[in-house]
């Protein structure tokens, strides 16, 4: 599960530094799919990775002003602020804890918390595909969504 997250984490950054070149009214701008603009997708895969995170720790989630981040420097700080949280407990997962029920606030269900983790790095990659639709509407070159090559199983895991 931890390299699935390192990969999100890295394209996630490589999109961060991708939109570094977009004017601010191209990043901002509302278009069609996903959360409506590059800036409010990437502010929502943040929000639903740690709110999800917090449901599986038991933790009151926490709602993100979004307000508050409205630079794209905002969101990479939001992001990477997250990070030790988030590894910490990944770092705890173990196959015991795969079949373990938990609910989120914001659902009347329950789920099994290896369905969460799997549902948290799905969510975000189906978003990264939207930005590469957008990126190429742009008549842009998208991040690579490629795992391979990426060195990812070779990097120790207490990063």
């Amino acid at each position: 599960m931890l390299t699935l997250f390192r990969y999100n984490w890295q394209v996630r950054d490589e999109w961060f530094d991708w939109c570094e070149q977009l004017p601010q009214e191209e990043y901002i701008k509302q278009r069609t799919g996903g959360a409506g603009s590059f800036h409010e997708t990437l502010l929502h895969i943040i929000d639903v990775e740690y709110s999800w995170i917090r449901a599986l720790e038991a933790k009151s989630d926490i709602e993100i002003d979004f307000k508050g981040f409205e630079s794209l420097q905002r969101v990479r700080e939001l992001s990477e602020r997250y990070h030790p949280e988030i590894f910490a407990f990944l770092q705890k997962w173990t196959s015991d804890m795969e079949n373990l029920r938990c609910s989120a606030p914001w659902l009347d269900d329950e789920f099994t918390r290896g369905e969460v983790l799997r549902h948290i790095i799905a969510h975000e990659i189906h978003h990264v595909g939207q930005l590469s639709v957008w990126a190429r509407d742009l008549d842009l070159r998208p991040v690579s969504a490629n795992l391979i090559g990426r060195g990812l199983m070779e990097k120790p895991v207490n990063d």
